[in-house]
């Protein structure tokens, strides 16, 4: 009998797989596609010798994660690239306030009106940087907090509703990249402690940058299945798990999915039937003929960057999808050019690039005309350097990921009390109804994006369940 089975093979699977391999524990992992990554994988979507992320693409959250840094990744081939500026944010006019690793350079772009009003809110946490995002991202109980009281000063500052937070500033400049910050994770603007969420972004980048991993994604999910197996784990893919009795047996059952899934598969009928899922993104992959012609000299030495030129356009966009049932005329994108820092993901002189913005759950409709549009805002000529692209819908981002119910990239509304206590209201999110079976997707703290941190405490609970029934 094996020690632990976990069931996905994304960041948080290969995660807490690695955490219980460590301890010397017996784990195999299954995963229905053909290989492993979920949400970080790396293939040749539009034309050959273009290679592309279909999802995750830059990694803030990735570079900073308390479980990757504790890992041998980099022995793995795992190799983190900054370009210039973590971010930009650019506006009609060709100006662009940035996301900088320095404060004061990210500060100066704000103006002078918002540049102390910046410095002011970052400078009580950047220095404690590794110990805040430690104790944000293990919570809850799975670890006592290193530093309380500046945890407490984080949740006092982040607690509260972005558009609160948003009122130390007094320009647009500085409002509008601050709310494209906390719509990383598809959430109105008005929700509960999504002004930790632009916080936490704006400090990541000012840590260690937003980073993409040389080669892509896949080399994230590649290095932690290659020190699982250097572990002892085995690693099955091409295994679809329908039900518990398809899998071996054994004392622990770990499930990367959504909690729809864990439901149908362990039979918890409605444990889970409150759970929400969010709005959908429409992403499109390119193959391009050159680097994107932004009029903004700064978004051309950004791999990320944002579009949406103020903080009501990107609130607009956003209630539409989350609240309104319909996709925005002028959709907030999200653009990612990895090319720019790594010539190995396109033939030479060429790049790639991709862009989504978002619609409903489930939504079947084509954003691709409005999105090129919003991107012919910024940079004239957009089109005329396409060489191919590859469009996903709602629907297909399910077919590719299954945790990506509808669409939602984020397996489960950012939003509300669900932000923070997910998949359900507990204090051990990571249990079930069951005692040997647990969660550890995104679904869970600390929600979405790539950073194993799920897995890392959902691992923490398997481990100590087994000691006491060794």
């Amino acid at each position: 009998m094996l020690d632990a089975v976990v069931v996905g093979a994304g960041p948080n699977g290969l995660t807490a797989a690695v955490e219980l391999a460590r301890r010397g524990f017996s784990v195999a992992l299954f995963e229905a596609k053909s290989t492993v990554g979920g949400g970080a994988r790396t293939e040749e979507l539009t034309l050959p010798g273009f290679r592309h992320d279909p999802c995750s693409a830059a990694h803030p959250l990735g570079v900073n994660s308390p479980a990757f840094r504790a890992l041998p990744l980099e022995r793995y081939g795992l190799r983190w690239l900054n370009s210039e500026l973590p971010m930009a944010h650019p506006f009609p006019d060709g100006s662009a306030a940035v996301l900088a690793r320095s404060v004061a350079e990210t500060a100066a772009s704000f103006g002078p009106r918002d540049a102390g009003a910046y410095r002011r809110l970052v400078g009580p946490f950047l220095p404690r940087w590794d110990t805040l995002v430690r104790d944000f991202m293990s919570l809850p109980l799975t670890a006592l907090p290193r530093d309380p009281v500046t945890l407490a000063r984080f949740g006092l500052a982040g607690l509260p509703p972005s558009t609160w937070l948003m009122r130390r500033f007094k320009d647009e400049r500085a409002k509008a990249l601050f709310a494209g910050l906390v719509a990383h994770v598809m959430s109105p603007l008005d929700g509960l402690a999504t002004g930790a969420i632009g916080l936490v972004f704006a400090l990541a980048a000012h840590a260690r940058g937003w980073p993409v991993p040389r080669g892509g994604s896949q080399a994230i999910s590649d290095a932690l299945a290659a020190y699982l197996a250097d572990l002892g784990g085995a690693v099955h893919t091409d295994y679809e798990v329908k039900r518990l009795d398809d899998l071996p047996p054994a004392r622990a059952y770990v499930f990367d999915t959504s909690p729809t899934a864990l439901a149908r598969i362990a039979g918890f009928g409605d444990t889970y039937a409150r759970y929400r899922y969010g709005a959908a993104a429409f992403k499109i992959d390119y193959a391009l003929d050159g680097p994107v012609p932004w009029t903004a000299p700064e978004a051309r030495r950004a791999t990320t960057v944002q579009l949406g030129p103020t903080r009501d356009e990107i609130g607009t966009a956003l209630r539409a999808a989350s609240r309104e049932g319909r996709a925005p005329d002028r959709p907030f994108l999200i653009t990612v050019q990895p090319s720019i820092v790594d010539p190995t993901r396109a033939p030479e002189g060429k790049q790639v690039f991709w862009a989504y913005g978002h619609v409903p759950n489930g939504w079947s409709g084509d954003l691709t005309d409005a999105l090129e549009r919003q991107l012919e805002r910024f940079a004239p000529g957009f089109r005329d350097r396409v060489l191919a692209r590859a469009t996903a819908g709602p629907a297909e981002l399910a077919a590719h990921n299954a945790n990506y119910v509808g669409g939602d990239i984020a397996c489960g509304a950012a939003s509300g009390l669900q932000l923070l206590l997910r998949p359900r209201l507990s204090l051990y999110p990571y249990h079930t109804p069951h005692p040997a079976v647990f969660i550890c997707s995104s679904a869970t703290p600390p929600g979405p994006g790539v950073h194993g941190m799920s897995g890392h405490n959902a691992a923490k609970a398997v481990w100590r369940r087994l000691r006491r029934t060794t």
